[in-house]
């Protein structure tokens, strides 16, 4: 496993009618949130789509015009509703072709049974590589710093575990630093996040509303080095515009 420095961000995206209409709970957003964190890496944003395959390939194709790498979970089985083997190839420009190597394992698997209707899961876009799939060995496919995986869980989890430790590695977690601020609407404090944000340009600035019997905004940065020294000039700057902040417990 390498180790890098700097933090990369991921896109996911999940399809399937059945997340939005309530029918399956979304599990993947938690899951993967939890894999690329523990690893020092960031979701960047996260897309439900239906089974559309208008709407799939216009939302692909704007992600692989996008640096981000992107987990796709869903739609690449072999049944008339499942499009996402289709609306990849479309969107990235290139044909809907049988992969050799996805027609071997199907084959190895199901035998005779392949044919006419599994056989269909190995019809993928020209130029990708498969995934190794351990659950049922039925792989998925990467095209355009995309990877496809199954809807279910079970199996869509650890391939791309897979692919984070072998693609990405690790890197040096993010930290973040705050300070409590009360008695000022989030309003205010508007012209110090852009001076800060102009001064300290390696770190993310946040600010972060409470509610409730203790109404406070946690005002701070996120990001690797000189963290302190953006909190020390923060506290001196909202000092000399007499705002009061103080450490939060």
């Amino acid at each position: 496993m390498t180790t890098k420095t700097e933090t990369q961000r991921f896109g996911l995206i999940v399809i399937g009618d059945e997340v939005l209409n309530g029918a399956r709970r979304d599990r993947h957003l938690e899951q993967f949130k939890e894999m690329i964190g523990e690893r020092g890496h960031a979701l960047a944003w996260h897309w439900t789509l239906p089974d559309d395959p208008e709407v799939i390939t216009a939302h692909l194709r704007f992600s692989m015009a996008r640096a981000e790498p992107v987990f796709v979970c869903g739609g690449i089985g072999a049944t008339p509703d499942d499009h996402t083997r289709g609306c990849a190839a479309a969107a990235a420009g290139v044909a809907l072709t049988r992969h050799p190597g996805a027609v071997a394992l199907l084959e190895e698997k199901f035998g005779d049974e392949a044919y006419p209707h599994r056989i269909l899961m190995a019809e993928l876009p020209e130029g990708c590589a498969l995934i190794d799939n351990p659950v049922n060995r039925i792989p998925g496919f990467a095209v355009c710093n995309h990877w496809f995986l199954p809807g279910f869980p079970k199996m869509a989890w650890p391939m791309a575990e897979a692919v984070l430790e072998q693609g990405f590695g690790s890197a040096v977690r993010q930290r973040e630093v705050a300070l409590k601020v009360r008695g000022i609407p989030e309003s205010q404090l508007i012209p110090v996040m852009e001076c800060f944000g102009e001064r300290f340009p390696a770190l993310k600035m946040f600010s972060l509303p409470h509610m409730g019997e203790d109404p406070h905004i946690l005002l701070g940065f996120r990001g690797h080095d000189g963290l302190e020294e953006a909190l020390a000039a923060l506290r001196e700057a909202l000092g000399d515009a007499s705002i009061e902040a103080v450490e939060p417990r």
